[in-house]
């Protein structure tokens, strides 16, 4: 009866530790799981720099494998997703995947302050891609408390203050960003604020050193250039516009923003087969949803409204995509509603919901404006259009607003 029960304790001793050995190895896979690399369209893959990104994402899946506490390595590749998710349009796929990443090292609660920085810093950024820009203030403040001397970290909190129209913080927060390192990054973040001031010529200013303190070819160069072409065509400058975007194709080929923004020069100048054809290159080089969206506008402008419909149920599941892997699409919404859907009231929803969260911001009060033109309030369009000129805001879009108010003015 002694050997019996002794016979029971060690078998039961040998399955519980099977079950645990198999339930520690369960957590292990569970804690090493890597998301996948997306293979990117021929168009985009440019050769020695693809070859870069499979070989990155293989040596750090492969040590993250080995061994899970490896923060560096996990960093590493949430920054790797990042990147992949602005060149290949993937965004649904890579935002997630790079919190995925950076939120297993934060949860270690002996990570040295350093790789902690690193982590907070790159979820801050995530936070700003998705739109979600409280929580991008938050975690960029948080990852400031632990390193006040990198330039980054004043990037990431310039862009959350100005998304969330605290300009004077976003003024003082650029400052120190340039003083501490003048380059391509800090350039960029001085002309945007400069353009939302109303200083035009200093934005332009701005960019072109933007691009000169870039590296050739490089996509960060290349989405300099973009915005100072566009600043360009914002303003009335097309032809200076499409020199830049022609440029940007001569080093970086197939750059589907590029594409897109030559298309949309096209459009401006009526000439909408050429501009068709170049929306639907840029939507074979990666699923941009703005690119739909243009091209849906040439079919609405040519009453192609079969094509429109077709397009139009493609573009809503790409929202849905995006919203689901946690992007807030509040504003894009709201653009197709009032400008392809002609529905001012479903825009005015999701503006409403984007207003709750950032009531100072201009472009969200420019936006209520012209929903509220649309629908003859001329009181709500004089609040909104008023708030969206606090700054000097020289945006074509509020001129045009306020010209209307004016021309109302003189009527009564």
């Amino acid at each position: 009866m002694k050997n019996h029960s002794t016979l029971s304790l060690l078998i039961l001793f040998l399955v519980g530790t099977a079950m645990s050995c198999k339930n520690d190895k369960a957590q292990v896979q569970s804690e090493i799981a890597v998301p996948k690399l997306i293979s990117r369209s021929e168009k985009i893959q440019l050769g020695k720099e693809w070859d870069l990104v499979q070989n990155t994402y293989m040596d750090k899946k492969q040590t993250i494998e080995k061994n899970p506490k490896d923060h560096k390595a996990s960093l590493e590749l949430a920054q790797l997703y990042i990147k992949e998710a602005r060149v290949t349009g993937e965004h649904g796929h890579y935002y997630p995947a790079a919190l995925q990443m950076v939120d297993t090292v934060l949860k270690d609660k002996e990570i040295n302050p350093d790789l902690k920085f690193i982590a907070l810093l790159t979820k801050a950024g995530v936070q700003l891609s998705l739109h979600e820009f409280i929580d991008a203030k938050t975690t960029g403040e948080a990852a400031l408390q632990l390193n006040n001397h990198n330039a980054q970290i004043y990037g990431v909190l310039v862009d959350a203050n100005v998304e969330l129209g605290h300009y004077d913080k976003a003024i003082a927060l650029g400052d120190k960003m340039a003083s501490l390192r003048p380059d391509i990054r800090s350039y960029s973040r001085i002309a945007y604020l400069r353009e939302i001031h109303g200083d035009i010529d200093g934005a332009k200013a701005a960019l072109k050193l933007a691009v000169e303190s870039g590296y050739p070819g490089n996509e960060e160069t290349a989405w300099a250039m973009l915005t100072l072409g566009e600043l360009y065509s914002n303003y009335g400058d097309d032809a200076s516009a499409k020199k830049v975007y022609s440029q940007i194709i001569e080093m970086r080929k197939d750059y589907p923003f590029a594409v897109a923004a030559l298309a949309e020069l096209e459009l401006n100048e009526g000439n909408m087969d050429q501009a068709e054809k170049g929306f639907e290159e840029a939507i074979t080089i990666i699923p941009e949803v703005g690119f739909y969206t243009s091209l849906a506008k040439i079919y609405k402008k040519q009453g192609r409204l079969q094509e429109l419909d077709a397009i139009m149920k493609e573009v809503f599941l790409m929202l849905e995509d995006d919203v689901v892997s946690g992007h807030n699409m509040n504003l894009e919404y709201a653009d197709i509603y009032l400008n392809l859907l002609d529905s001012p009231k479903e825009a005015l929803t999701y503006l409403e919901k984007e207003y709750d969260k950032r009531p100072l911001n201009i472009d969200v009060n420019r936006m209520l404006a012209q929903v509220y033109l649309s629908m003859d309030s001329i009181e709500e369009t004089r609040n909104y259009a008023q708030a969206a000129s606090i700054t000097n805001s020289q945006h074509p879009d509020l001129l045009n607003i306020n010209s209307h108010l004016d021309q109302l003015s003189l009527l009564f």
